[in-house]
């Protein structure tokens, strides 16, 4: 068995051991193709977690040393100026140094997960009740599961029953139960004029009118609202009050409380999608929930607050709702993965999940402190703790034409074309997600981004 020889101090272990694998393959030690020691076999030779492992062939495969494959294991990889081992891991080696920045995708940073994900799945695994989530589950999911759900959902709505909780497979899977169990064809759905695509891609493929409505600083304008429930007579309205994509406003407590009473008066359904509130260090204001619990669906996940690949949404739901909830999750997906809502609960009652958000909420800090710097003289919408900016264009850009240039020069953002809930609208902002690329990546972006901004006029050239 491969025991990698290092010495040193002033650097973490993991990186030691990516270092000795780097020089024992340049050195012809290890050869192309072959088996690296599993997690726990080189852990127990250097006296070291299974998560240090983790962490060194992570890092061992960043720099395209290795390659893990599921089920069996991690394997040497051809050096350059050889044949390569396998195409699928040269297209994947070409990808990661070729593509753009990828600033499109709001998503939390996972540099600090993975060593807490190989442990936890390795936890879940021993664990001497695994069985109970290995089989079909009945009224929704297990009990405990939604126990654990109403705690998190607790972080904002303190007065959330876990009676009331329904699993979902994820946020986008929770709006579209919403949206299926509490309107019908052709009803309109309204939301803000700017919204998450998602919204869109699912009103109009129900069969349902989306209708945007007014929004400024502060979010959705409650008198739009009002104007917009006269004229069209909605079932639904979506909304986010709390870093609302892409804009990043925070809706003041007396608007959510306004917006509450006029869909009690209109008799409109709220779903108050509140994604982005583990972001606040400290819960600012109540979620609109909390100003109409009897027609208001609370949603969130743990998608955007701790691993996109965990998908387990939680709704708040009112009573009178829950039976049409609950059967039109069975209609689509049968039941969220019990495996997964018990891998989520196990975040949940350690308070691991809340400890992530920490992580995650720093990280945001120092990296909205960098793209302040660097795009300062521009107007951005932002938060001190957001994952994202909205950027305004100066004349003479367009956002598409923003967008496709700075594809076209190594950096992925978001058109703001994309948001628009009607395509009659027009708009001259981009969304800019800063999570997903290391900081070094990101400075190196957002200041290509900067330089295209202060070009005296816009080109793309063919």
């Amino acid at each position: 068995m491969w025991v990698p020889q290092y010495s040193g101090h002033g650097q973490p272990v993991y990186l030691m051991i990516a270092d000795a694998l780097e020089h024992d393959i340049a050195a012809g030690r290890l050869a192309a193709g072959e088996r690296l020691p599993t997690l726990k076999d080189l852990a127990e030779a250097l006296k070291v977690t299974p998560g240090t492992i983790g962490r060194a062939y992570d890092e061992a495969a960043k720099r395209a040393l290795v390659v893990g494959e599921v089920g069996r294991g991690t394997f040497v990889l051809q050096q350059k100026g050889s044949s390569p081992l396998s195409v699928g891991a040269k297209a994947a080696g070409d990808k990661a140094e070729n593509g753009p920045i990828d600033l499109s995708i709001i998503k939390p940073n996972d540099a600090n997960t993975t060593d807490w994900l190989r442990q936890s799945i390795t936890d879940l695994a021993h664990a001497p009740d695994l069985s109970q989530v290995l089989d079909y589950t009945t009224d929704g999911g297990h009990a405990l599961h939604k126990q654990a759900g109403a705690r998190w959902v607790q972080r904002s709505l303190p007065q959330a029953n876990w009676q009331q909780i329904v699993l979902t497979s994820g946020a986008q899977h929770g709006l579209l139960v919403t949206l299926s169990s509490l309107s019908k064809p052709d009803d309109v759905i309204l939301c803000e004029e700017y919204c998450y695509p998602g919204i869109i891609s699912l009103a109009h493929g129900l069969g349902r009118r989306l209708h945007g409505v007014r929004i400024d600083e502060h979010g959705l304008v409650p008198e739009a609202f009002r104007a917009a429930c006269i004229e069209h007579r909605p079932a639904l309205l979506v909304c986010v009050t709390t870093y609302q994509n892409p804009t990043n406003s925070i809706m003041p407590a007396e608007r959510r409380e306004a917006i509450a009473q006029i869909a009690r008066e209109f008799d409109v359904f709220i779903v108050d999608d509140d994604i982005y509130g583990f972001l606040q260090p400290s819960p600012q204001h109540k979620p609109i929930s909390a100003y109409a619990p009897e027609r208001s669906i609370y949603l969130t996940s743990l998608s955007k607050s701790i691993l996109p690949a965990l998908r387990i949404g939680y709704l708040h739901a009112p009573p009178d709702t829950l039976s049409r909830l609950s059967s039109m999750v069975r209609s689509s997906v049968w039941m969220p993965s019990p495996l997964m809502a018990q891998l989520a609960s196990n975040v949940i009652n350690s308070d691991l999940g809340g400890q992530l958000v920490k992580v995650q909420q720093q990280e945001a800090a120092a990296r909205q402190h960098m793209a302040s710097k660097i795009l300062g003289g521009y107007r951005i919408r932002t938060q001190p703790n957001s994952f994202h900016l909205w950027l305004e264009l100066p004349e003479p850009w367009t956002s598409d034409e923003f967008a496709n240039l700075a594809r076209a020069n190594g950096v992925a953002v978001v058109s703001g074309s994309q948001f628009l809930a009607q395509r009659s609208s027009s708009t001259c902002g981009v969304r800019i997600a800063l999570m997903t690329p290391s900081r070094t990546e990101l400075r190196f972006a957002l200041t290509k981004l900067a330089s295209l901004l202060a070009a005296p006029e816009p080109r793309l050239f063919y």
